[in-house]
């Protein structure tokens, strides 16, 4: 039977732990809270290799990114390791993606499942901006299946401020 002063102690160390204290380390950031400006529209620009998130015409914040393997030109095909570009929306957010968080990008549209289907090819898809989840550190710049990979800390404030049904435009 556990003692009142036991208990008082086993009672503090559950509260440390709950709290954070007890894990060694600071407190996950994974889901974090926006109170800034709504986004409007995010920005790619594949050959600076940024994306700009933007709130009206106002720059609100600003990434350095990672590419599909093969980043010039456009994604046309599954497999060819290409980033989209044209204008999509992001149309799901995923919080247990194997890539720490992710936001997917509505590829493939009407178009470009006409154009893969004219040469008898699948368009892929399952095109997300998504994080690092420490993986793949050192594969050099460009280094995913034809997504937008930032660091996780970035992903985080991305998963908090941009919403589904945000346009993405995806220059080359």
């Amino acid at each position: 039977m556990l003692s009142r002063r036991n208990l008082l102690g086993l009672s503090a160390l559950v509260l440390v732990t709950a709290c954070g204290g007890g894990g060694g380390g600071p407190r996950p950031r994974r889901f974090l809270r926006y109170d800034g400006p709504p986004i409007t529209q995010v920005q790619v620009f594949k050959g600076k290799r940024r994306m700009y998130l933007f709130s009206g015409d106002k720059l609100v914040k600003s990434y350095k990114i990672a590419l599909g393997g093969n980043p010039v030109g456009p994604k046309r095909f599954e497999g060819d390791g290409r980033t989209p570009e044209g204008v999509y929306v992001i149309d799901r957010l995923n919080p247990s993606s194997a890539y720490h968080l992710s936001l997917g990008i509505s590829y493939p549209n009407a178009e470009d499942r006409a154009h893969a289907a004219a040469q008898g090819r699948r368009p892929g898809g399952d095109i997300f901006i998504h994080g690092r989840a420490g993986k793949n550190r050192g594969r050099g710049r460009d280094w995913t299946a034809g997504c937008i990979a930032v660091k996780d800390h970035e992903i985080e404030e991305i998963f908090s401020m941009v919403r589904v049904g945000t346009p993405i435009f995806l220059f080359p």
